[in-house]
């Protein structure tokens, strides 16, 4: 599929129907969409270390922001698996550092000396993970821009008022004997 993700029907209504497709349409349509279940399941039990702990972390989060439903339990338990993946590449680095010294024996001294440095294996494989942690996180809404994206502003309470009035049904008025009623 190529362009842009299609936005959720309920965040087009939200945002006032920014395509001009019409509320009745949108409303029917999410009325027509897929319900997921509430509520996400327990971590998987193969989640050890800093995978479980961004389980809970993030379990937590998307409860709070309703966001936690059943069928997205695995994008979260590879969204973890990714954390937990860049963490321990980090943790690597850290200990052998972000270059690798190629070493070969100098035949006229004896002795190693350094031919080539080149850079740890392990930061493509953190960059690689923490780009794949950035789209899961955009998927659930746990990035700072796509919780922006999400955010949706309130009318305030006397529009609310003035929206229930004129929705109203209109009460007919009774023809006085003479009159027309237009």
């Amino acid at each position: 599929m190529r362009g842009r993700k299609p936005r959720p029907t309920t965040l087009q209504i939200a945002e006032g129907d920014p395509r001009k497709l019409g509320v009745h349409k949108l409303e029917k349509k999410a009325g027509a969409e897929a319900k997921a279940a509430r509520g996400l399941p327990k971590c998987p039990k193969h989640l050890k270390g800093a995978a479980r702990k961004a389980w809970r972390f993030w379990s937590e989060e998307l409860e709070a922001m309703n966001l936690d439903a059943r069928p997205d339990a695995m994008m979260l338990e590879g969204a973890c698996v990714a954390y937990q993946a860049a963490v321990e590449c980090y943790e690597v680095i850290l200990k052998q550092g972000r270059l690798v010294a190629k070493r070969i024996l100098d035949p006229e001294t004896n002795k190693l000396v350094v031919a080539n440095v080149k850079p740890n294996p392990a930061v493509a494989q953190m960059n690689a993970a923490w780009m794949l942690l950035k789209a899961f996180c955009s998927e659930f809404g746990l990035s700072p821009v796509s919780r922006t994206r999400l955010a949706v502003e309130k009318p305030p309470a006397d529009e609310d008022d003035l929206m229930a009035i004129l929705s109203q049904p209109r009460d007919r008025r009774q023809q006085q004997p003479g009159e027309v009623i237009q």
